[in-house]
């Protein structure tokens, strides 16, 4: 068998057009290739092709232009993450078959779930790629966020349970889901502990920003594998020194994440101030914006507010928005796939994105293979970065800073505070005073930056190292 890897869609100036694609594409058959597999974009593509920003099957039109041609299986790539979708890949005519990378890392046992019908339970690729390109591009081991013992199953050995126990979880999200769907498939019992009326914790913000909205998928199946292995989930349930000791718990695990640090600047209680989390949960914004930070955070922040759209269902991806936004060339009338017209990404709002580092470019921490889209994106919709700020104060006229020793006045109607968190671990000192044994994981451990992988990661070994 001889699977050749064709182009299908170049998206570079002065790429192939469609007819070059699919004479190459039958010049390849005639040549005795068994099967052709597509790609999508070139390394030099300045358009986005696999990260979570990019629709599911965004490209399915590129391919299915080229099957016509040929009498050879032809395979379509990119952005395919559950059985339903890549069902309706091929009932639609895009291609033969589907290939699958980066969601079988996600889930080895991806196709023999679909296959039993059982797709609620697959861990779902949300294209995050912080565990997989992110770490290759670096030259670190390649992993998933979503699934820490992919490329580590020696090391991450789980088994069952010899001595079961019985563990009290305080939190719900990514962290406290992981370590509570785990151990409890491991043959431990869990009971779960939630605030909120929902599982999710962060996550629950992750997928309202644009491009971010397969994260939901993790939260259903979490929910699912809780399900299954009969966790006992108690929501809307804040926790108390009372409900973890004297209950029969042999320990405790605090996922409960993070609150937002406040800085010590004149005008912080100032109505105009908010946090990130008071955005994130529908607090109104207004028309010209001051964010505070330029972390990870705070591009997400900017997405979120300067997005005319707002997040969308990745069940139904607006793949004609995608093309508009990012200058291509969706009737493939053009060479390498790119619209005359260029990238088209409005914004209403005025926003500047402040930092207090100088000479640190902005966007620098962010991930390899997705913060360079972001940092894209945020640019064409007119943002303002400055950096070596010093915040001076806010008041009713807006935000007062110094930058290299000039007092300038940004005349916002609200600045957002993406400056940084702190560990909730309120419950720690007195379970460790009863005796108690505690494990922190997540952002109650390391508040230092949002880290999914490593919470999820932790929460894993925890279980493996048997807790």
């Amino acid at each position: 068998i001889i699977v050749y890897r064709l182009s299908a869609l170049d998206l570079v100036e002065g790429g192939s057009s469609l007819d070059d694609i699919i004479y190459l594409a039958r010049a390849i058959e005639a040549a005795g290739a068994t099967i052709i597999n597509t790609g999508i974009g070139w390394h030099e593509a300045r358009i986005p092709t696999i990260a979570h920003m990019v629709p599911r099957g965004a490209f399915t039109w590129a391919v299915k232009r080229i099957k016509p041609h040929l009498t050879i299986p032809l395979v379509y790539s990119n952005r395919v993450n559950n059985p339903a979708q890549a069902e309706a890949i091929l009932a639609d005519g895009v291609s033969d078959m589907v290939s699958l990378a980066r969601p079988l890392l996600a889930d080895p046992d991806f196709v023999k779930k679909a296959r039993l019908g059982k797709a609620e339970e697959i861990n779902i690729c949300i294209g995050c790629n912080q565990g997989c390109l992110d770490n290759a591009f670096t030259g670190k081991l390649t992993t998933c966020m979503v699934n820490p013992r992919a490329c580590r199953e020696m090391d991450l050995n789980l088994a069952p349970a010899q001595k079961p126990k019985h563990y009290a979880v305080v939190g719900a999200g990514p962290g406290g889901l992981s370590f509570a769907a785990t151990a409890a498939e491991q043959g431990h019992k869990v009971t779960l502990f939630e605030a909120e009326d929902r599982l999710g914790g962060q996550f629950n913000l992750a997928k309202i920003i644009p491009g971010k909205e397969d994260y939901a998928e993790t939260i259903t199946y979490y929910g699912a594998m809780l399900r299954k292995y009969q966790v006992d989930v108690r929501l809307n349930s804040r926790a108390r020194l009372e409900d973890l000791t004297g209950k029969g718990f042999d320990a405790v695990v605090l996922a409960t994440g993070i609150t937002p640090r406040k800085p010590d600047i004149p005008g912080m209680d100032h109505p105009k101030v908010l946090s990130y989390l008071e955005v994130l949960q529908g607090k109104p914004v207004g028309d010209r914006v001051a964010i505070m930070g330029a972390g990870g955070i705070g591009f997400d922040i900017a997405e979120f507010i300067m997005h005319p759209h707002g997040a969308g269902d990745p069940a139904k991806p607006d793949i004609a928005r995608f093309n508009e936004e990012w200058g291509i060339d969706g009737a493939y009338t053009h060479a390498g796939g790119l619209s005359p017209k260029g990238m088209h990404m409005p914004c209403s709002r005025k926003v500047w994105m402040l930092q207090r580092k100088p000479h640190v470019k902005f966007g620098s921490t962010l991930s390899k293979t997705r913060g360079w889209a972001t940092f894209v994106e945020i640019m064409m919709r007119g943002v303002t970065m400055l950096g070596d700020v010093e915040y001076v104060k806010v008041d009713d006229r807006g935000l007062h800073i110094r930058v290299q020793g000039k007092d300038q006045l940004l005349e916002v109607d609200t600045v957002i505070v993406c400056a940084g968190q702190e560990p909730l671990r309120d419950l720690e000192a007195g379970l460790r005073q009863a005796g108690m044994p505690v494990h922190l994981i997540g952002g109650a451990d390391d508040a230092r930056e949002l880290d999914a992988v490593r919470a999820i990661e932790q929460s894993v070994r925890l279980v493996a190292a048997g807790a």
